[in-house]
């Protein structure tokens, strides 16, 4: 980590420096309804998301097997129906007997299906209210801002809010609500490991972002003779703990602090306490290596619940998809999988859930060689606690013109909302049904809070 990585805002400065004040005083105005419930929770717990940047396929991710459905599956993909060159489909069966295949790109998590750690949630996207195809036509119902546009659905799937930005994403204000159980720890609730992300950006709670293998440590301190070296960080400390009287310099300076106290905790996590399982090399299985490093910590920290951001790119694939998709879809498996196992090495892995999302999915009816913006798409959801070796929601029929079709493409309209696939993560975290109902103010729309891929 570097200084310069450690992405604080200036907003972040200020609210930094008022966090033990709104952690005790601000609960009205922002609205944390959970705070005398969470003082007395003794576990620990973490939410990891995979942001799948530019709109993973879900209609290649998760593929219907039953011979109906995978014969018109065939027919509407055309050359980009798998199995293709890359290897066969993985197949699985959900607990009521009906087969799916997955895309081979997930070899590296397929065992965990069987184990029934790995879920499908299929068909989720933001929605204000559920919406059927004649609604949507019809234009009877409201719907989210910019449909199809990358800019604008990232944000909003990051915020849990369909109609401009917001301000938070869904899971900063999901910490809000279980900042209480971090106790007095000032330690950041929510960090993102692929730079600021709006997805951990809280009322309350501090949050950060982190670059994997940037170094934060104070610099020019070892130098010769010692007693040179404990002069400079005497003084730098008198500099971080002097008082300015400036708000923002003040939580500058414990931002910096923060961050040397935390490179010094993760040399210590990777020397003290080394793990056997192996991350694969590559941007993501770094991420998530950080992100268990960080977890290592917890007793040092004090936490009890954190959130995490991670993301990899490349998946809006207009073109070259078959290839493109199945190589970005291993290495996600890969460092899933080693994720995973590391949270068994650590004894968590039924307190630590990891799940995907992305923008959009893509449109069944392919453009070429590729695929274009779709809606509703099909995510991964990994864990101990998870109600795995089952496929929640639905992968709906495989028709043009159908259902779920906004149009004549297969471009999915939504059959679970990010309000209900967020708000069953946020129950397991540790919300009850008021303060949910405060972090996804749509859910009141849904009959369904509650997906049920979470125990």
């Amino acid at each position: 980590m570097n200084n310069k990585k450690i992405g604080h805002s200036r907003r972040h400065f200020l609210k930094a420096a008022a966090v033990p004040l709104a952690a005790t005083t601000g609960l009205t105005k922002f609205g944390l309804v959970n705070a005398l419930a969470q003082q007395g929770v003794t576990d620990y717990r973490a939410l990891v998301c995979i942001f799948l940047v530019g709109g993973n396929d879900g209609h290649n991710t998760v593929i219907p097997r039953t011979s109906s459905e995978y014969n018109l599956y065939r027919t509407i993909r055309g050359n980009l129906a798998l199995p293709d060159n890359n290897g066969p489909v993985l197949d699985v069966t959900a607990l009521n007997g009906t087969p799916y295949g997955l895309n081979n790109g997930l070899q590296a998590i397929h065992n965990l299906w069987a184990a029934q750690k790995l879920a499908v949630i299929g068909n989720v996207g933001m929605l204000v209210q559920p919406t059927t195809r004649a609604q949507f036509l019809g234009s009877a119902v409201p719907l989210p801002t910019n449909l199809f546009s990358h800019a604008d659905q990232i944000v909003q799937m990051q915020t849990g809010t369909p109609t401009g930005s917001g301000g938070t994403g869904w899971a900063g204000r999901v910490a809000d609500q279980m900042q209480p159980a971090n106790g007095v720890s000032t330690f950041p609730a929510s960090l993102s490991m692929a730079g600021q992300s709006i997805f951990c950006a809280g009322n309350v709670v501090q949050s950060a972002s982190l670059i994997p293998g940037f170094d934060s440590a104070l610099y020019g301190l070892n130098i010769w003779p010692a007693s040179a070296g404990a002069a400079r960080a005497t003084a730098m400390q008198e500099i971080f703990t002097m008082n300015s009287g400036l708000s923002v310099i003040q939580a500058a300076n414990q931002v910096r602090q923060d961050a040397a106290s935390l490179s010094a905790m993760l040399k210590s996590a990777g020397s003290s306490q080394p793990l056997t399982t192996q991350f694969p090399g590559g941007s993501l299985g770094d991420q998530l290596k950080q992100v268990t490093q960080i977890i290592q910590l917890r007793n040092q920290t004090g936490m009890k619940r954190q959130v995490f951001f991670c993301s990899l790119g490349g998946f809006d694939t207009h073109s070259s998809q078959s290839w493109q998709q199945w190589d970005l879809l291993k290495q996600v498996s890969q460092a899933m999988a080693a994720f995973y196992n590391a949270t068994v090495e650590l004894g968590l892995a039924d307190k630590v859930t990891t799940f995907t999302e992305s923008e959009f999915g893509r449109s069944l009816q392919p453009s070429g060689v590729g695929s274009d913006h779709g809606w509703g798409n099909h995510h991964l959801v990994l864990g101990g606690a998870v109600k795995g070796g089952d496929l929640y929601g639905a992968i709906p029929p495989m028709a043009l013109g159908g259902p779920n079709d906004s149009g004549t493409r297969g471009v999915l309209i939504p059959s679970v909302s990010l309000d209900q696939y967020g708000a069953t993560m946020a129950k397991w975290f540790g919300l009850n049904d008021a303060a949910i109902d405060l972090v996804f103010p749509n859910l009141k729309f849904f009959p369904v809070r509650d997906v049920g891929f979470l125990g």
